[in-house]
C-alpha cells in the first residue's frame, strides 16, 4: 500500500490548506508517482541538488502530460502544466521544497487518521536516501577527479587551475588546500553512505531473526549485494584519487585519507559475511541438519582462485559469542563447545547465480558440553550460537582477512520433551532482542502489546492462516497470564509481561506454563483445525464463565467452541441444554486431543451430536459445517465390504437399552463361585435380580457387598435383563483394586450398567444405541471442584475411597476395562466413550 492510497480516504478538508503552491487537480495527476522521487533528500543549494531538482522538473512535467492525455483532459489542463513549468524552470529548488512540503503534510495527516504510515512506504523511502546519498558520492568523487586533473594541467602548464578561476576561495587558501578539502569531505561522504549500508544489513538480520517468529522476510540479499559492490567501486576510484594527488597533499593528509579508506574497506568487507541460511534454533543432538554463509563481497576479491578458502562451523556459548563482539575479540580460531560432525565447505563463486557461498548441506551436532548456568537457568534457557569462520588474502598487497559471522541463538536438546520449552526460549529472543546487542542480552520484561503482536504473528505462521487473533482473544490470554478476570481491556494494556510468567511459572490451578498451553493450542490448531479457524468457526480463546454469560440466554442446541482452559491441546464443544420449564444448562464435552480429531474430525463429531443445532449465535450447524462433513459412503467399497463407520454419541437422560437376542454371544463367561451384592437401593423396580459376572480385582473380598455409583452408560454394551448378584472370578489381577465407596445423596435409583472389560467391539449399531443418563438436577455445581484435566485410574480410584465424583464421569467401572484381544482396551475412552463433564 502506498501513501497515496491513505491520502485518497483521509477527509479533503483535512488537505486543502497543502495545495496552495501546487494545485490539488494537479497533486492528483501526480498520485503515487510523487512519493516515488527523492524530495525530502536534496537539502542544499550545492550544484548537485541544483542538477537532480532540473531533472525532477523535467520529469514532472512528463509525468503530468502522460497522464492528462490517458485520461483524455489534455486540453484542460496543459494549459496549467505549461504556466507550472515556466514558473518553477527559473528555481528547481523551489519546485523541490513545494513537494517536500506538500509530502510531510499529507504523512502527519495519515497518521492523525490511521496512526501509522504503509510498511511500503518506508522502505522505498530507505531505497531513495541510500540512492541520492550513492550518486551524491559519485558526483564529489566525478568533482574531485576534474579539480585535481586541472590542478595537475595548470601546474605543468605554470597556469593556475580551474578551480580557482571558477570559485575563489573565501578563507584564502590554495588549490592544492582546496583538493585536500574536497577530498577529506568525499571521504566523509562515503563513511556516510557505508554507515547507511551497515545499517541496512543489520536489518536485514533481525529481519531474518524475527520470521524465525513468522514475520514476513525478504530472503534476498542481490540488492545488498549490489550496494557493497557499489561502495567498493567508489572505494577503489577514491583510493586512485589519493594516490594520483600525492605531490598536492600533505603527506600527514594523505596518510590520514589511506587509513581512512582502508578502514571503510576492513568494515565493509567484514560486515558483508552473513549466515544466509540459518540452522534450527532448536538443535537437538545426533540429527542432521543445514546452514549456508554468503560472502557479498566474494565475486570481486575471490576471483578464480585455484584453491577457495574454507568455511568452518563452530559451536560457542553465549560467553565467547560476547567475547567475539568486542573489538579486541579473538582474532584466531575459538574452542568449539560441541562436537560438529562434516564442518568444513569451500566459499566458493557462483557466476551464473552471481554470488559466492558455502552450503553446509550434512551438519550433526554430535554432543554438547554444557557450561555453568545462571541462578535458576534451566538447561531449555541456556543459549549457544553457529560460529562460521574463515580467511583469506585481500588485494594486491595481500592482506590477511578473517571473516567471522554469527548464527541467530540457538537452545541444544538432547531430547524431545524438551522442544517446548526450547521453544519459549527461542520466540522470547527473537521477538524481543534489540540489533547490535551484546549476546544474547535480552529484557526480562516486556509490554503486553508486543507480547499480544508476538502470540499473533506466532499463530498465524504457525497454523498457516491470514486469520489472526482478535482483541476479545487478547483479552482472555491477558486474563490467564496474569490471572486476573477484569473485563476491561484498558486495564492490560500498560501491563507488561515477565519470562518468568510466559514460561516459569505454573498456571494456578494447572500443571503448565502460559507457552506450554498456548503451544499445545498452536499444535492443534493446525494439525486439525486449520480450516475451521479460518471459518471463523472456532471461537476458542475464551473462558469458561464467559461462555456460560453468552450461552444462559441462548436458544437449545446453541453451541460454541473454545479452547480447553484445564488440558493442553484440546478444543470442546459448550452448549446449552433447556428443560421443559425453561431452565438452561450448560455443558462442556470432553475436549478432543489432536489424537481424537485425527480418528473422526470435529465437523463429523458435531454433525454426529444431534443436540447441536446452532453455532453462536444463531447459524445453522449445517450451514456451518457443511463444507467440513466428510461424505459418507453408501452401497460397498471396492472389495466388496460393508463400510463402517464410528460415530460419536453424548446422550443423556434416554431410557436404557433393550438387550437384543443376538448380543449374549458377545457376554464373556464368568466364575459362579464368587458374588458380589448390590445395595437394594441401586436396583430398579423394573429389574428382577439375576446373576451377572465381572472380572475380579485385588484388595475386594470375595464376601464383601458394595454400593456402585451410578455412571454413565455405554452405548456399544448390552447387559442381563437384571441385577441382583454379580459373580467375580479372581483369576486375572488386575493393576489396581476395587475399593468399597457409599451411595451418594445425587445417586438415582435406576441401575447404570457396568462395563464389561471384554467385551469387543462388533458393529458400528452398537455404538448408537439410546442409553440412560441421569436424571435432571443431578449434575454437581461446578463451584464445586476446580478445573481439572481427565481424570487417571488414581483419581478414581481415589473418588471411589471417599465416596464422592463430579457428577458426570464414570467412577465406578473404571478399572473393570480388560484388554482386548488385539492388545488393547476393549473400549476407547478417548476416542469413543466421549462423555459431558462439566469439568472441562
Amino acid at each position: 500500500m502506498s501513501l497515496w492510497d491513505l491520502v485518497s480516504k483521509v477527509p479533503p478538508e483535512k488537505l486543502q490548506h497543502l495545495y496552495v503552491d501546487f494545485p490539488q487537480h494537479l497533486r492528483h495527476l501526480l498520485s503515487d508517482w510523487l512519493e516515488n522521487q527523492p524530495w525530502e533528500f536534496l537539502v542544499g543549494l550545492d550544484a548537485f541538488c541544483c542538477k537532480m531538482a532540473s531533472m525532477l522538473l523535467s520529469a514532472t512535467v512528463q509525468h503530468l502530460q502522460a497522464c492528462a492525455g490517458e485520461q483524455g483532459e489534455g486540453n484542460a489542463i496543459l494549459p496549467h502544466i505549461s504556466t507550472l513549468e515556466s514558473i518553477y524552470q527559473r528555481d528547481p529548488l523551489k519546485l523541490v521544497a513545494t513537494f517536500r512540503q506538500i509530502l510531510q503534510g499529507e504523512k502527519k495527516a495519515v497518521i492523525q487518521q490511521f496512526r501509522h504510515l504503509p510498511m511500503a512506504f518506508h522502505w522505498k523511502q530507505e531505497e531513495l536516501k541510500f540512492n541520492t546519498a550513492l550518486q551524491r558520492l559519485k558526483h564529489r568523487v566525478g568533482e574531485t577527479h576534474l579539480l585535481r586533473e586541472a590542478l595537475h594541467q595548470g601546474t605543468e602548464a605554470g597556469q593556475v587551475s580551474l578551480h580557482s578561476l571558477m570559485k575563489a576561495p573565501s578563507n584564502g587558501t590554495g588549490p592544492s588546500e582546496d583538493l585536500a578539502t574536497l577530498l577529506q569531505e568525499t571521504v566523509g561522504e562515503l563513511e556516510v553512505v557505508q554507515g547507511l549500508v551497515l545499517k541496512r544489513i543489520q536489518i536485514w538480520k533481525r529481519q531474518q531473526q524475527l520470521a524465525g517468529n513468522g514475520a514476513p522476510f525478504e530472503e534476498s540479499l542481490a540488492g545488498l549485494q549490489q550496494r557493497c559492490e557499489s561502495l567498493v567501486d567508489i572505494y577503489s576510484q577514491l583510493h586512485q584519487e589519493v594516490g594520483a594527488a600525492s605531490r598536492e597533499l600533505e603527506p600527514n593528509t594523505r596518510e590520514s585519507l589511506i587509513t581512512r579508506l582502508d578502514e571503510v574497506l576492513r568494515t565493509l568487507v567484514t560486515s558483508s559475511f552473513l549466515v544466509e541460511k540459518q540452522p534450527p534454533q532448536v538443535l537437538k543432538t545426533q540429527t542432521k541438519f543445514q546452514a549456508g554463509v554468503r560472502f557479498l563481497l566474494g565475486l570481486r576479491f575471490l576471483g578464480t582462485s585455484a584453491k577457495p578458502p574454507l568455511v568452518r562451523a563452530d559451536v560457542v556459548t553465549e560467553k565467547q559469542a560476547r567475547e567475539l563482539s568486542l573489538p579486541q575479540g579473538p582474532g584466531t580460531g575459538t574452542e568449539s563447545t560441541g562436537e560438529i560432525m562434516n564442518n568444513t565447505v569451500p566459499l566458493e563463486n557462483s557466476v551464473p547465480g552471481n554470488c559466492c557461498s558455502a552450503l553446509f548441506k550434512n551438519l550433526l551436532l554430535k554432543k554438547i558440553k554444557r557450561c555453568e548456568r545462571k541462578g535458576t537457568e534451566s538447561v531449555t534457557e541456556e543459549k549457544c550460537a553457529v560460529l562460521f569462520s574463515t580467511n583469506f588474502l585481500l588485494g594486491p598487497n595481500k592482506l590477511p582477512i578473517r571473516l567471522q559471522a554469527l548464527s541467530l541463538p540457538l537452545v541444544v536438546i538432547v531430547h524431545g520433551n524438551q522442544d517446548n520449552n526450547a521453544k519459549a526460549t527461542i520466540l522470547w529472543d527473537n521477538a524481543f532482542s534489540e540489533m547490535e546487542r551484546v549476546p544474547f542480552v535480552v529484557a526480562e520484561r516486556v509490554p503486553w502489546e508486543k507480547m499480544c503482536e508476538t502470540l499473533n504473528l506466532k499463530f498465524m505462521a504457525e497454523v498457516g492462516t491470514s486469520r489472526g487473533l482478535l482483541p476479545e482473544h487478547f483479552l482472555f490470554l491477558a486474563q490467564k497470564i496474569f490471572n486476573d478476570n477484569s473485563l476491561n481491556m484498558e486495564a492490560f494494556q500498560h501491563r507488561s509481561v515477565s519470562w518468568s510468567q510466559f514460561n516459569k511459572e505454573i498456571l494456578l490451578g494447572r500443571g503448565f506454563t502460559f507457552w506450554q498451553w498456548f503451544d499445545g493450542v498452536l499444535d492443534l490448531t493446525k494439525r486439525c483445525l486449520k480450516s475451521y479457524w479460518s471459518d471463523r468457526l472456532i471461537i476458542g480463546f475464551i473462558s469458561k464463565q464467559y461462555v456460560t454469560s453468552l450461552l444462559l440466554n441462548a436458544p437449545d442446541g446453541t453451541f460454541l467452541l473454545r479452547f480447553s482452559d484445564s488440558e493442553i491441546g484440546g478444543i470442546t464443544i459448550a452448549h446449552v441444554i433447556r428443560s421443559q420449564d425453561g431452565s438452561s444448562q450448560i455443558e462442556n464435552i470432553q475436549p478432543f486431543s489432536a489424537k481424537d480429531l485425527s480418528i473422526r474430525s470435529l465437523g463429523d463429531r458435531i454433525r454426529d451430536l444431534s443436540q447441536l443445532k446452532n453455532l453462536y449465535p444463531k447459524k445453522p450447524k449445517d450451514e456451518a459445517f457443511g463444507s467440513h462433513y466428510k461424505p459418507e459412503q453408501m452401497g460397498k467399497d471396492g472389495r466388496g465390504y460393508v463400510p463402517a463407520t464410528i460415530k460419536m454419541t453424548v446422550e443423556r437422560d434416554q431410557p436404557l437399552p433393550t438387550p437384543e437376542p443376538q448380543m449374549p454371544a458377545m457376554v464373556p463367561s464368568y466364575d459362579p463361585s464368587i458374588s458380589m451384592q448390590l445395595g437394594p437401593e441401586m436396583v430398579s423396580p423394573g429389574y428382577t435380580p439375576h446373576p451377572h459376572s465381572i472380572s475380579s480385582y485385588q484388595g475386594l473380598s470375595p464376601e464383601e457387598p458394595i454400593t456402585v455409583v451410578p455412571t454413565f452408560s455405554e452405548t456399544h454394551l448390552q447387559m442381563p435383563p437384571s441385577l441382583s448378584q454379580i459373580s467375580l472370578p479372581f483369576d486375572q489381577p488386575p493393576t489396581q483394586g476395587l475399593l468399597p465407596c457409599q451411595p451418594q445423596e445425587h445417586a438415582v435409583s435406576s441401575p447404570e450398567p457396568l462395563l464389561c472389560s471384554d467385551v469387543p467391539m462388533a458393529e458400528d449399531s452398537c455404538l448408537n444405541q439410546p442409553v440412560g443418563g441421569f436424571p435432571q438436577g443431578t449434575w454437581a455445581g461446578e463451584d464445586m471442584f476446580p478445573p481439572l484435566l481427565p481424570p487417571t485410574e488414581q483419581d478414581l480410584n481415589k473418588l471411589l475411597l471417599e465416596g464422592q465424583g463430579e457428577a458426570g464421569v464414570s467412577l465406578g467401572t473404571q478399572h473393570l476395562l480388560q484388554p482386548s484381544p488385539y492388545g488393547q482396551s476393549g473400549i476407547s475412552m478417548s476416542h469413543m466413550d466421549l462423555r459431558a463433564n462439566p469439568s472441562w
